[in-house]
């Protein structure tokens, strides 16, 4: 199960929250905020390296006894976190990746919105509808 998604700016404030169930909303928002921190150990730690490659997918950030946490950062340096089930076996490191690239993909789009203010909060029906379906298909 895909548990919550979270798109940070650069700054670390929340893009884009979502969370599956709603009844452990803050535990998720907790476990999401802290990843933040790993992910920037991660980065600063890649340093130049992580500049010049082209699949900035970071991988699984920590695991808990009941989650995996998974990262990916854009050339932005937006981030996007993943909280998965740790009992879903059957969700490989392929799909988490090509999950992400699903959401860098949806993420882009909103970008080239002439609507869109960079740093604003999402609000896209569209990029709603691309989270759920992603939460579905991994249930």
């Amino acid at each position: 199960v895909l548990v919550s998604v979270i798109c940070s700016s650069p700054q670390n404030y929340p893009l884009y929250i979502r969370s599956v169930p709603t009844e452990n909303e803050l535990k998720f928002h907790y476990t999401v905020h802290t990843s933040l921190d790993v992910v920037d150990e991660k980065i600063s730690a890649m340093g130049k390296a992580l500049v010049d490659q082209r699949e900035l997918y970071l991988g699984l950030l920590y695991p808990t006894e009941d989650y995996k946490v998974y990262g990916y950062v854009t050339n932005s340096k937006v981030k996007f976190v993943m909280v998965v089930d740790s009992s879903n076996t059957a969700l490989r490191d392929n799909e988490i990746r090509s999950m992400f690239r699903k959401l860098h993909n949806s993420y882009t789009d909103i970008m080239c919105n002439p609507f869109y203010n960079p740093g604003d909060r999402i609000h896209s029906r569209a990029f709603d509808n691309m989270v759920n379906s992603m939460m579905m298909q991994v249930c």
